[in-house]
């Protein structure tokens, strides 16, 4: 549950300073940003991973509602270049929890792996250092991400 764990506190912590950024992205958008991506940093330290906040369409820093319910980046470990699980095992997962979906060998050069799970409208790339989620965390890609970081990034609640 740990994903589940990092939005949330996320999400919080973004509504909380939400009337700061609104103020910003009126008076100086670049500062707006600056500071959710200041944030993310902020949340990521405390469970010790590198989280970006991403806005890969224009006009989605408007979209106040959707901060940290999608497209994000949780960067683990820099130096990971295999994963501590079979490949397959990720890919099975994706198709049993996101259903109707492709999934494919993605990054695979310089002893490197990944795996990349996609649709035609969105796409989650997950590499051993890291994984991009590009889509919103509807409940089947929060399951599936909790899963991953407990499994493919060996990751532990801070609870436990």
């Amino acid at each position: 549950m740990l994903f589940t764990e990092i939005v949330t506190d996320l999400q919080q912590q973004l509504k909380s300073n939400l009337p700061q950024i609104r103020f910003m992205l009126k008076k100086n958008p670049g500062m707006a940003y600056a500071r959710i991506v200041e944030i993310g940093k902020e949340v990521g330290k405390k469970y010790n991973i590198k989280l970006v906040v991403n806005f890969p369409k224009e006009g989605r820093i408007e979209e106040f509602e959707m901060y940290g319910k999608r497209d994000l980046s949780l960067i683990v470990d820099y130096d990971k270049k295999r994963f501590p699980i079979n490949r397959e095992l990720i890919k099975e997962k994706a198709k049993e929890v996101l259903g109707d979906i492709k999934v494919q060998d993605a990054y695979m050069y310089d002893n490197k792996e990944g795996v990349r799970v996609f649709t035609d409208n969105w796409k989650i790339d997950i590499l051993p250092h890291s994984v991009h989620i590009w889509t919103e965390f509807d409940q089947n890609v929060t399951k599936f991400c909790d899963w991953l970081l407990e499994n493919a990034y060996e990751m532990k609640n801070k609870t436990d």
